[in-house]
């Protein structure tokens, strides 16, 4: 191998881990860094780490945490993250005779952007919950459904990367959550009572100080983590709808439904 093959191998490395939406916010792109860093050294990682919301040793027992919560218990509609730590739950809301909301990973491609889980219904057909949890089951098996048709939402549960007791948070970088928070606020999903929730590991809850908030950010009201349940101090109320002077153009590119929901919600608001 030449010393140039060498030297490309290595900065594609460090690309790869500086994640793929690094460039937004270098204080997020250091932070979401360290956080993954850690967990694959400390071995507390299960599977891949980098560029995602990464699975963890103790999600399942996080997710038994959530479970015991009032807010938990009074939600009859859920909706959660796709990626893998939240895999336990999603399947203790089927269990629990929960309906699960579940975004297609990246909103998808062309098709419509959610699935909704019925338990009853999964029943019905025979579908077994543990298929049903995972991203790729529910997408096969739920009830396909855009933004404007899904049900009131009781309860909301976002991945995360890194948070903070003050009700801060990142995800991998790609703005998938604010804006899909932004999103149901303008079309009535969601209102300030709805509890903003995530299951993380306790590594990634770091000083308040280390997570910047933008004006767009929506804050988390709980944080469950394998050891611990936190109810936060959100430094600053939640945000309105979509801000939308602050969507990035490739947003626009990359999310194929956006351009045509946003002439939507504002000709609504218009009217």
């Amino acid at each position: 191998m030449t010393h140039s093959t060498m030297q490309s191998t290595l900065v594609a490395t460090e690309a790869e881990k500086s994640g793929r939406w690094a460039g937004r916010n270098a204080d997020k792109d250091q932070l979401r860094k360290e956080i993954w860093q850690a967990l694959e050294e400390s071995g507390m990682n299960v599977g891949p780490v980098w560029s995602r919301i990464s699975n963890w040793v103790g999600a399942d027992v996080a997710a038994k945490r959530l479970s015991e919560l009032e807010i938990w218990r009074k939600a009859d509609v859920i909706k959660c993250n796709p990626d893998p730590p939240q895999i336990p739950v999603r399947l203790r809301g089927l269990y629990d005779g929960k309906i699960i909301l579940m975004p297609v990973p990246e909103f998808g491609t062309g098709d419509l952007p959610w699935v909704l889980l019925d338990p009853k219904e999964l029943e019905r057909q025979g579908v077994q919950f543990e298929l049903a949890a995972t991203s790729v089951g529910a997408v096969q098996v739920g009830q396909k459904m855009s933004f404007e048709n899904l049900p009131k939402i009781d309860l909301a549960i976002c991945g995360c990367v890194a948070v903070t007791q003050a009700g801060g948070r990142t995800g991998k970088g790609g703005g998938f959550a604010d804006l899909e928070l932004g999103l149901f606020r303008d079309l009535g999903k969601i209102d300030d009572t709805t509890p903003i929730v995530t299951t993380v590991h306790s590594s990634m809850v770091v000083e308040d100080g280390r997570l910047p908030v933008m004006e767009h950010d929506s804050l988390l009201n709980w944080i469950v983590t394998e050891c611990d349940v936190i109810e936060t101090q959100p430094s600053h109320p939640q945000p309105g709808g979509v801000h939308w002077d602050l969507v990035l153009p490739d947003q626009f590119e990359s999310i194929w439904f956006l351009k045509e929901l946003k002439e939507k919600i504002l000709a609504a608001k218009a009217d």
